[in-house]
């Protein structure tokens, strides 16, 4: 089994595009060619199992040198182009990796001490690689690890998650069989590679020969828009961060047609159930697919079919095919309805394991089941409800809150564009809840009338004792919200 040998079994001769930007383009032809050539080069130069770091804003030469790497039976080592020195010296000490892909523009930043090619050095190695056919790579077992994706350290060191061509051929069927991709499938890709997210869209439409547009510019909704009508889109793929700035700050999207959007999905966090039925008010006919996942799961572990919506609104679904899904107490007996337990998984995307950090390995997979972190619960259907992660619940004198809930309830308001609501230290209660409100420029809401609208909804104990209003909320590089940063 090699997973990249998977990606192109049907695809690797077609003449259509497989990537598109407005700066570049090539056919499934050619990228598996290069892919093909390049990871010839790799073989005779580096053992298999070997790291390769790969750091590079989404491109041809990203998806060029990250699908090579995994061919050739290295690791693939994906790192946000983004990363700050410090970052990018413990991933090479932490994988001892002698070799990396480094787009041009990061190269300069970071001053790597470390032997690379940029895209004009890996252009030549594929050049002089010859061959003008696409050749298939070693066969190899389905644990074979393929790549090592760190998690983002918000609250604690980076763990490198180790994922296998079992897992990456596993979820990848699995994504298909719900979303029902073709050939005649456009993706415009806003999230970064280095994310599981954004890989997901490109294995998945490799697999099925589809066509992938890549946007890095999502701040400039115009050129976002512009590039979903251009392309004539038929999907869209993005966090909550996207479809929140979409629905509340671009009228060009609310008011807008398109024609060819035939469906979007959304992972990657929760988005409160007021953003999506917003969102399918506004495109009935657009497909609405609701995701949850972790890279631990190689992507994705739940999906909620659009025709659930509105009356599941708020749900992730249930497990997609191949994954088993429950909620447990603490003994991991499955909860009954309304009861909140944690969340476990098992299929055959479930990681291999953490890199080199044994006891966080153990701690999270059991007996065959990943622990997940994640809290939630079930309605009497078996549709699981996702409440907080167990590192966010906050004890406010005592009662536990989940953040989520008041989120739901703030980002309800009209005029409200985003939220998050979060722990802070308290003298006398423990904890209390901050609440920190993006509005839209023309309201004049004050925090008091926040506060007395959670009054109507929630429980006293819940309702924020602080509301501060931002211009915007800190996102990651992923999109994600980051929480704490004020």
């Amino acid at each position: 089994m090699n997973v990249v040998d998977y990606f192109f079994q049907d695809t690797n001769d077609l003449q259509k595009e497989a990537i598109l930007s407005s700066k570049e383009q090539v056919s499934y032809r050619e990228l598996s060619q290069d892919v093909s050539r390049l990871a010839d080069w790799l073989k005779n130069h580096f053992d298999q199992g070997t790291p390769v770091l790969l750091l590079s804003p989404n491109n041809v030469f990203c998806v060029t040198a990250y699908l090579a790497i995994m061919k050739a039976g290295c690791v693939c080592v994906p790192v946000n182009p983004g990363v700050e020195p410090d970052g990018f010296k413990f991933v090479i000490d932490k994988t001892r990796s002698p070799f990396a892909f480094i787009h041009s523009t990061v190269v300069p930043r970071l001053k790597p001490e470390i032997e690379l090619a940029d895209e004009n050095a890996a252009r030549k190695l594929i050049d002089e690689s010859g061959g003008n056919a696409y050749i298939p790579g070693p066969e190899f077992e389905p644990d074979m690890p393929a790549q090592i994706i760190f998690t983002s350290g918000s609250t604690a060191v980076p763990k490198g998650v180790m994922l296998s061509h079992g897992n990456l051929l596993a979820n990848t069927t699995s994504i298909l069989d719900y979303l029902h991709l073709q050939s005649v499938d456009t993706m415009l890709v806003v999230l970064p590679f280095f994310y599981c997210y954004g890989l997901s869209l490109l294995h998945t439409h490799l697999r099925v020969g589809g066509t992938l547009v890549l946007n890095n510019n999502f701040m400039f909704l115009g050129s976002v828009l512009q590039d979903l009508k251009r392309y004539r889109c038929t999907g869209f793929a993005g966090v909550p961060s996207h479809f929140q700035v979409l629905l509340r700050k671009s009228d060009s999207f609310k008011n807008g047609h398109f024609p060819d959007l035939r469906y979007v999905t959304q992972a990657g966090g929760k988005l409160h159930k007021a953003f999506i039925l917003e969102f399918t008010e506004l495109f009935p006919d657009v497909r609405f697919f609701v995701m949850y996942g972790q890279t631990e799961a190689t992507a994705r572990l739940s999906y909620l079919p659009p025709d659930y919506l509105p009356q599941k609104a708020g749900s992730i679904g249930r497990g997609i095919p191949g994954v088993e899904l429950r909620v447990v107490g603490e003994k991991e007996e499955p909860v009954k309805p309304g009861e909140t337990g944690e969340i476990i998984a098992s299929g055959q995307n479930i990681m291999i394991g953490y890199f080199e950090d044994e006891g966080a390995t153990k701690a999270a997979l059991r007996d065959g089941w990943l622990h997940t972190g994640d809290l939630g619960t079930v309605d009497e259907d078996g549709f699981i409800y996702l409440t907080a992660r167990k590192k966010e619940i906050v004890k406010v004198g005592g009662k536990r809150v989940s953040p989520k809930e008041i989120e739901e309830v703030i980002v309800s308001m009209p005029g409200i564009i985003d939220c998050t609501v979060e722990g802070v230290d308290h003298p006398v209660l423990g904890e209390a809840l901050k609440a920190i409100v993006v509005k839209s420029p023309r309201n004049e809401m004050s925090a008091n009338e926040v506060k007395a609208f959670c009054a109507t909804k929630l429980s006293a104990y819940k309702i924020p004792g602080e509301v501060i209003f931002k211009d915007r909320m800190e996102v990651s590089s992923t999109g994600k919200k980051v929480k704490g940063i004020l």
